[in-house]
Parts: structure tokens; sequence; C-alpha cells
């Protein structure tokens, strides 16, 4: 008999998992669903003094009072959190532990780290939390050790709603109980005593998750995404939202049936896995180093260092004239505590250095795409970004492009919606143009293929990897049909052999003359 441990997310108990429970028993299972202390009606137990170890502790008991020698651990968002401390302290007892669309957690870290909602994010960075609800709905207000539930309507800050029901979703909104902030925010500790369990990851694909996305990060190179390739990991695709104990609990139960079988996709490490993570490989053009500026967020890297054309040439026309500026925006998510940052890794340095050799003012920055749901909080940083670039007296403010990179792509709605005069050129690298299936927390403002042609717009200037991943070149080929059918000016820089982060992983000469032919157009639009 497989014996089934069920832990929620934040906010929920035990009642989360009734349909999906039924389900295991009625196929010959054991389901314990746990409401941990301190949440539903399990609060008025403890008051605000519990934290993360208290419910590790609390799940250690559960599994010390059940006869069945092993379980299957199932954690659902932060419940993962206290599934991996419960299953350090007794690994003998676990027989696996399905990670329900959440990121396997590591020793050290916090379940605040991957909380979607930003301002639920900012406030736990803070330490407080509340008892109701903030005016925006985001689950924060003042009184500190509580963080309140999303209020109605607002769930899908914390991850994709599709196939709730209507019902489900009231009921949601009535039983969801206030968090403890410490269980968020206090560090898990492991020993590595679970390290060799088998794991299964059920991927919710309504919700952005999906084997293939999980093959491209474990082929992007970090160490922690390349840990996913481990031969005791599966994963399992569900084709509903991040709530599937609510949206499909028959379909959750007959999945969970398959991974305590040991059934799933296992990822392999590909040919193309660098020893570095990508991030941190080499630019594929050797460029000089030139004078940086740094302003908060934003580094300007200027002409006139060594190797580059206006060194020691006082005579050139423009050698004390305001200069066009390209900024460079990253992609994303990226982890907050990433080190080194975007604009330091080789990649903008590399980018931005080499604007700066031809003449331009290079610009990078860190803007805040932690999460999907941070979209808006990284396009207040561009446009702040842009807005000091061009005040800057040695830009000349009416000749400025943005290039776009990866998913930072989504960025480019807001200036094709209403591209200013000084925009004179617009780049996108492998870029994401539409949100990816299950991007379901991105802003609907944030469709570039929706706005491409509504407005007269700037050249664009678009690269293209040919080896690019099926969901990032669907929304390029749905962003060009609605270019043709508007006329707009769209420049195709093909690199057949690429692959996403071709600069990085591809130093091919193929790479380099399409990486010239792109920054050579525009810098020529700029000086149109």
């Amino acid at each position: 008999m497989t014996v089934y441990v069920l832990v929620s997310g934040p906010f929920t108990g035990g009642w989360v998992w009734e349909e999906t429970a039924s389900r295991l028993r009625a196929a010959g299972s054991e389901a314990y669903p746990v409401t941990l202390p301190g949440i539903g009606d399990r609060r008025a137990d403890t008051g605000t003094g519990i934290d993360l170890e208290t419910h590790i502790q609390d799940l250690v008991r559960l599994i010390d009072g059940i006869r069945t020698p092993r379980v299957v651990l199932v954690g659902h968002g932060y419940g993962l959190h206290p599934v991996f401390g419960a299953a350090d302290r007794r690994p003998e007892r676990v027989a696996r532990i399905v990670s329900l669309d959440t990121g396997l957690p590591e020793d050290g870290e916090t379940a605040a780290r991957s909380v979607p909602d930003p301002g639920a994010r900012a406030r736990l960075a803070d330490g407080a939390g509340s008892d109701r609800a903030g005016a925006d709905g985001s689950g924060t207000g003042g009184d500190r050790g509580w963080l309140a539930p999303p209020a109605p309507g607002t769930w899908s800050r914390w991850g994709s709603t599709e196939g709730v029901p209507a019902g489900a979703l009231e009921r949601l909104d009535r039983l969801a109980t206030p968090q403890p902030v410490r269980t968020l925010t206090q560090p898990l500790r492991l020993t590595g005593a679970a390290a060799g369990l088998p794991t299964t990851g059920v991927l919710c694909t309504a919700n952005g998750a999906g084997v293939d996305l999980v093959q491209m990060l474990v082929d992007s190179g970090p160490p922690r995404f390349r840990a996913l390739a481990d031969d005791r990991i599966r994963f399992i695709d569900l084709g509903t939202g991040h709530w599937p104990m609510l949206s499909a609990p028959e379909e959750l139960a007959e999945v969970l049936g398959r991974a305590a079988a040991g059934e799933g996709h296992r990822v392999t490490a590909s040919e193309r896995t660098h020893e570095q993570p990508t991030h941190l490989l080499p630019f594929l053009l050797d460029v000089p180093e030139v004078p940086r500026e740094r302003r908060g967020r934003v580094d300007l890297h200027l002409p006139g260092g060594p190797g580059s054309p206006t060194e020691g040439d006082p005579h050139r026309p423009d050698a004390d004239r305001p200069r066009p500026a390209v900024v460079f925006v990253h992609g994303g998510p990226v982890a907050p505590d990433q080190r080194p940052t975007p604009r330091d890794t080789p990649f903008l340095l590399g980018y931005a250095r080499y604007a700066a050799g031809l003449g331009a003012i290079g610009v990078t920055l860190d803007h805040r795409l932690h999460g999907l749901a941070d979209f808006p909080l990284a396009a207040e940083d561009l446009a702040e970004a842009v807005a000091l670039v061009r005040a800057d007296p040695r830009v000349d403010g009416d000749r400025i492009a943005l290039w776009f990179f990866s998913a930072g792509g989504l960025l480019a709605a807001d200036w094709l919606a209403a591209p200013p005069p000084w925009l004179r050129c617009l780049a996108a690298s492998y870029p994401a143009l539409a949100p990816l299936p299950g991007w379901g927390a991105v802003e609907s403002r944030f469709r570039p293929a929706d706005v491409m042609g509504t407005a007269d717009g700037p050249p664009i200037v678009l690269t293209r990897a040919g080896q690019e991943h099926p969901a990032f070149a669907a929304t390029v080929e749905e962003f060009l049909t609605a270019a043709g059918k508007n006329g707009a000016d769209v420049e195709i820089v093909d690199v057949p052999h690429g692959h996403h982060g071709f600069e990085l992983v591809d130093p091919t000469e193929e790479s380099r003359a399409c990486v010239e032919r792109a920054m050579r157009s525009v810098l020529a639009h700029l000086r149109d």
C-alpha cells in the first residue's frame, strides 16, 4: 500500500486536498492531508512564534506515527520546504518526494525567495506581514508576524488558477488564512541526508512549467539546474494551472500514482551543456575595455578607452559632441541574489563595450525582473534608466536605441505601443514577444505582438536563432505576422546554427558576423 503525505502551500490546509485524497484512497492507498500549525483550524494553537522549524517538526511527528515503513511526501509551493526538512530528518522513512509545480529548495534557502507575488515578496523582505490584505489585494499590510492571503480575485499572483471552478475559488477565498511570516523567511537547513532520495517533479504546464522548459534550463548550464539531470529525478507534465488539487483532482491522483511507481521523464545534460553557467561564459567578440560609470542600477560605458576609434583623436568631428546611446535590456527572470548581476556578466559587458568602441554610449542596467509578475517593476526600472541616460549631457537625447534580449523582449511592448520620437531604433535578440504558454502571471500589457503596428514606430532589428526553443520562436512568428500586416520596418538577422544565447554558447564565425551586422545596423539608424 502506498501512503501519501500531502502538504499544501501558504494560506491553505489539509482541506485543499480533499478530492485528491479521496481518489487516492479509492485506488487503495492511504492519504494524509496535512494542516500545519498556525494555519487554518490550527492557527489558534500556537500564536506568532511559528516558523519553518515548527512545521518540519510537526511533519516529522506525523511520519513517526504512520505504521507503513516508507511514505511518499508531496509538497506544493511553500509545503515543499517542510517536506524537504522532514525528509532530511527521516530519510529512511521516505520512499519518494513529489514536488508539485514547485522548484526544489536548497540548503539555506528561504521560501520567500520563490514567492511569485512581488508585493508580498517585498513585504517579506522587511520581515512583516498582515492579518488583512492590502488595498491592492497583494496580501500585505501593517501588522507584524502574519502574511495575509490574497484578496479575492488575486490568487493568480501566486500561480495560474486555470481550470479552477468558480466554486473552488470561492472556497479558497473563504477558507484561506494568514501565513506565519517566519515560515517563509526562516532558512531551510539540510544536512544532505535526503540528497539521494528519488524525486518527481509534477509540472503544471498552464503555469509555465514543463519538461521542455526543464531541459532548456539544464542546457543553460547553472549548477542549480544541471542537478535536475540526476538519474534519481523524474518529471511528469500535468495540463492544468498551479492548483491541480482544485482544478484537476482526479488527474492529479493518477499522476501521483505514476510518480510513486517511479514513472516520468528524465532530462539529460546535452553535449552543449557547459561546465560553467552560461551567463559566465566569455562574450564571442574580443572587445576593449572602456571607461564605465555606475549610477544606481545603471552603468554607462563611454567611448574613448584604449582601442576606441576616438582614442587620441581630438580632431574627430564628433569627439566632443553628445553621443547616441544604446540601452541593453537583459532577460530573466533572474534570481535577486544572483552574482554577478546581469550588468557585470561578460554578456552585457561585451555588448556595451562593443557599442562604446564604435562611438556610441553603451548602457546596461539591473532591472527587477525576479519573477513573472515583476514585469511592471522591470518596466519602471527601464523607464528610469532611459530618463537618466537622456539627461546626461554627454548623450544625444534624441538618438536612443533600446536592445532587448530573451524574455526581456516583453518589455518592448510599452515602447512599441507609444514610441517616443527620440527612439531611433528598437532591437531584439532571440526575444519572447508574447508571454510563453502558462505565463499567466504576466500582465496583459506586456505583449509586443499585440501592439505591433498600432503606432508609427522606430525601425526594428530582430536577431533570430535558428535553433531557438519552439516556445520563443512561436512568439517571434506571431510578432512578424503582425509587423507584416502593418508594414513595419523590420530587418531580420538570422543565425541559422545559433541557439538561444548564441553569443555565449555558439562562439562561431557565423555568430560573430551576425552580432557585428546587428550592431552596425542599430548604430546606422542612430546616425541617420
